[in-house]
Parts: C-alpha cells; sequence; structure tokens
C-alpha cells in the first residue's frame, strides 16, 4: 500500500515557523496534484494548501501570506513552510497525493503552536 509520509511536526511557540516534509515514493509524483489539509480537535478537515503538477498554488485565507506550499519531483516530495504560527494553526497536518488513478493520504503530523 502506497502512502505518503509526513514528517517536520512538531511544538512550536506563537510567531514561530516549521517546515513539514510529505514523502510521497511509489506514486507517479510529476503528474500529482499535492494538497495539506489539517484537522484539529473537535473540527472538520480543512484544506490548507494546493500545489499541481504546474506548481499553480492556492491556500486558504486563513494561512494566505504565511504558509507557502513547493514541491521537488527530483524527491517525489512536497513541503509546507509555516510562518508567524499562531495557536488557532494547531492540528494534525495531513499530506494527500491526487494523481489520475488514485488519492493517497498520509498519516498525519501534530503541529502544536502555544501562545
Amino acid at each position: 500500500q502506497v502512502q505518503p509520509v509526513e514528517s517536520g511536526g512538531g511544538l512550536v511557540q506563537a510567531g514561530g515557523s516549521l517546515r513539514l516534509s510529505c514523502a510521497a515514493s511509489g506514486i507517479r509524483f510529476s503528474v500529482a496534484t499535492m494538497r495539506w489539509h489539517r484537522q484539529a480537535p473537535g473540527k472538520q478537515r480543512e484544506l490548507v494548501a494546493t500545489i499541481t503538477a504546474t506548481d499553480r498554488t492556492s491556500y486558504a485565507d486563513s494561512v494566505k501570506g504565511r504558509f507557502a506550499v513547493s514541491r521537488d519531483n527530483a524527491k517525489n516530495t512536497v513541503y509546507l513552510q509555516m510562518n508567524s504560527l499562531k495557536p488557532e494553526d494547531t492540528a494534525v497536518y495531513y499530506c494527500n497525493a491526487i494523481t489520475p488513478y488514485h488519492d493517497y493520504w498520509g498519516q498525519g503530523t501534530q503541529v502544536t503552536v502555544s501562545s
């Protein structure tokens, strides 16, 4: 079973930064749309950022100007640079790879922002 693997989560103070990585080997990464979602306790999963196979990006309003998504096709890896973190960014962050054939999800990485 192919599954993306997230890393880079942790505990950070408000105003700090983290960079999440998602390694998605075993899929046709270069044609995949890659997404980051997050889910906070008691809340629905939320789409945070998208990067297409042609490097078009889009963001949730709540993270615009603070988060940046990028990809490295040579490494089959997508990144989420998170700056100016706020306590409300606390959530489990999930990587999602969408190919023409299948939709893959990682198991998530916890991000906790303390005030």
